[in-house]
């Protein structure tokens, strides 16, 4: 008995952390593009657009965290609260985006359409941050000791 619930807590690490490292990497990685760019001599470049271009990462890195929560019975409803909200505000930018002809270079990025789509891009990438971080507490929380976890230290 003991050993499936050991067992069951490794599946449970090993979701949290997958799906924290997904969701982490569309935010990290123009970080570091931009850095490497930098120290190589070139100028600071940082592509704002590459978390929405990553989107199927936030995707796989959500389900995984979802499972993971659902196992660990913690952090649940923040989690979906957060991914609903991301989702929005992503198809919510792509969307008006196209409608507004942004996407087709109908309409050039001087037109205050630019700033609106921009900000709820912005959105999108602050939701994909507390996604992860989420995900970084959901991590902390399967390592706690079972001393920690019935005094109720944090």
């Amino acid at each position: 008995m003991e050993d499936n619930m050991k067992s069951g807590n490794v599946l449970t690490k090993v979701l949290a952390i997958a799906g924290t490292i997904f969701v982490g990497l569309p935010i990290l990685a123009p970080i570091i593009f931009s850095l490497i760019r930098l120290f190589s001599g070139g100028h600071f470049l940082f592509d704002y657009l590459m978390p929405a271009e990553l989107a199927f990462l936030v995707a796989i890195g959500g389900g995984l965290l979802i499972w993971a929560a659902i196992r660990a019975q913690s952090r649940l409803r923040l989690i979906l609260w957060i991914i609903g909200l991301a989702l929005l505000f992503l198809l919510g930018s792509q969307g008006l985006a196209v409608v507004t002809g942004l996407a087709d270079g109908t309409i050039t990025d001087s037109s205050p359409w630019f700033v609106v789509v921009l900000s709820i891009m912005i959105l999108y990438d602050i939701m994909v941050v507390l996604l992860t971080v989420e995900g970084i507490l959901l991590c902390r929380d399967q390592f706690k000791s079972p001393r920690e976890i019935m005094s109720g230290n944090k």
